[in-house]
């Protein structure tokens, strides 16, 4: 499948690339050949293969919830970088303005 320079234009467009005439050329190949494949595999007759939602036959992975004691305000910011009276300290993200 070919495409030309203005569809490829197009689609760098939409992903807000910038892309120079070399380059306009090179993804058009690239693209097309792309296309190309993805139409082969259209043409698959798939109609006998039953619709695989896994490829590995799990029923369950996760582990059943089990409760257990959490940590205490004192325990959890022991490791932390800066505490302050039990609580974590962290360099501001506003400035003066509130912004």
């Amino acid at each position: 499948m070919k495409l030309t320079r203005d569809e490829v234009r197009h689609v760098a467009e939409l992903a807000k690339l910038q892309l120079s005439d070399a380059e306009l050329d090179e993804y058009a190949g690239q693209l097309g050949q792309i296309l190309t494949y993805a139409q082969q595999v259209q043409s698959v007759d798939t109609s006998a293969v039953p619709p695989t939602p896994h490829i590995l036959p799990l029923s369950n992975v996760l582990a059943d919830d089990m409760s257990q004691t959490c940590l205490s305000a004192a325990q959890a910011v022991d490791n932390a970088p800066d505490a302050d009276e039990g609580y974590f300290r962290v360099i501001a993200v506003f400035d003066d303005n509130g912004a």
